[in-house]
């Protein structure tokens, strides 16, 4: 495993029957089942918890955090997402549930969907900006940007250079804790996620000043509170966040938020790439800002959802018309924000050459001209046999030596049938050569 890399989606190969159900719902096609088992390639995984959806085994899963990391810390903070919400009935006060996170052993709660209204604010102050890179790709699912970075390289400038709702409440909740006299050791935050895309970006804030100690998934704190929700105490100091928000929960709230514009906002991985190639083909220079989340629904599709997502989203409607009055901060506060810029995004975009063929432009060519070939003799059936999810990406492996012609079950069987032939050849022209030989050899002796 490549240390510097963390990937939250990981295989139980006790329980991978090796089915091909997984590569071929891979949006970046980083699976192949080899000897059986199924093989996550790392560089090219965004954590999107696709194969999580389709393994009819639940040989993948999502690796998160657990309650007990709490006692590792003086002072322990909360950040529910807004997707969070959507598992509970939407007429369920917002006090209730914050403070029932208290009760479950947090000392605070601090809400991204507040975060993620005082975000949008920005964003559009942003979007005002002239010369932009159009349209501008949100920051907010960790997965989409993670698919720009490996498979979109050239709409990396595209990408909103503002943090996430995630990371802009850890940057907050941490400093106003510190605030308190607290020492930033002694402050753990933890983010309640709704996906294994979210864990990914949470450690990779490790040594950042929106450090976030631990993701915990909903999944596992829905059990704790659905059963005690009518008798968890209001902690009327928790909720400040509205429709604004809330909506984020669900996919085009974001947009809304920013209020009127040639906004769009698309969801499901694999519909964002195909608009993701509608933009790479300048088609979409009209957009101004594109709303793109990995989960189908968005956020409350999230693979860590107990809740059906279509409820979820009835849910999130009824909050958003209950909590209709948004409590924006002070002017003076967000001023010291930007001063500070908070706003700004810590961790740079960096594009992940885990497609490219080459570093030497010459060979890079003769490779793909190497691909081309291949393809010529594979049967063009991607149906997955071989362990590749389409006969390009099998002939890209074997390119890339990481596979062989044989492992298509078609060439084998041309290959097989070329030997059969020459051992049946080569059977026939045995006894004829001894008969000839034993001629010879009786003229030889007359």
């Amino acid at each position: 495993m490549n240390p510097e890399i963390f990937h939250s989606v990981l295989l139980d190969e006790e329980k991978c029957k090796g089915c091909t159900h997984c590569i071929r719902r891979c949006p970046t096609e980083a699976i192949r089942v080899k000897r059986g088992k199924a093989r996550i390639d790392e560089d090219r995984c965004i954590d999107c918890g696709e194969c999580i959806r389709t393994c009819p085994n639940h040989a993948k899963y999502g690796q998160t955090d657990s309650l007990e990391l709490l006692k590792d810390f003086k002072y322990t903070i909360a950040l529910p997402a807004p997707a969070f919400y959507a598992q509970f009935k939407g007429n369920l006060s917002l006090n209730k549930l914050l403070g029932g996170l208290v009760r479950l052993g947090f000392d605070e709660v601090f809400e991204v969907a507040w975060a993620a209204e005082i975000l949008a604010d920005e964003i559009d102050r942003y979007l005002k900006k002239p010369k932009l890179a159009l349209p501008v790709i949100s920051s907010a699912c960790p997965a989409v940007v993670r698919l720009v970075e490996v498979q979109f390289p050239s709409l990396i400038d595209n990408l909103l250079p503002l943090d996430s709702p995630l990371g802009l409440a850890a940057k907050i909740a941490r400093k106003q804790a510190m605030e308190k006299g607290l020492k930033p050791e002694e402050i753990g935050v933890f983010f309640i996620t709704p996906c294994p895309a979210k864990v990914m970006e949470v450690r990779r804030s490790s040594g950042t000043l929106e450090r976030i100690d631990g993701a915990i998934s909903m999944s596992s704190i829905y059990p704790r509170l659905i059963n005690d929700i009518d008798n968890l105490p209001e902690e009327s100091s928790c909720q400040l966040a509205s429709w604004k928000g809330i909506g984020w929960a669900r996919s085009g709230g974001e947009q809304e938020s920013l209020g009127e514009g040639e906004y769009m906002a698309v969801d499901g991985i694999h519909n964002v790439i195909s608009v993701f190639e509608k933009i790479e083909m300048g088609e979409l220079k009209k957009v101004i800002y594109c709303e793109a989340q990995a989960c189908v629904g968005g956020c409350i599709g999230g693979v860590f959802a107990v809740q059906n997502p279509f409820i979820a989203k009835v849910n999130v409607n009824h909050l958003i018309k209950k909590y209709s009055t948004s409590r924006p901060p002070e002017q003076h506060q967000l001023e010291e924000w930007r001063k500070e810029k908070a706003f700004q995004r810590i961790q740079p975009y960096e594009i992940r050459d885990v497609l490219k063929l080459d570093n030497d432009y010459r060979k890079a060519i003769e490779k793909y001209q190497q691909i081309e070939k291949i393809l010529e003799k594979l049967p063009a059936l991607d149906c997955g046999a071989c362990g590749c999810p389409t006969c390009r990406s099998l002939a890209e492996d074997i390119v890339r030596g990481k596979a062989q012609e044989i492992d298509c079950p078609f060439l084998l069987r041309e290959k097989l049938c070329e030997i059969s032939k020459e051992i049946f050849d080569l059977a026939n022209r045995v006894p004829q050569t001894m008969s000839e030989e034993g001629g010879k050899k009786k003229i030889e002796s007359q």
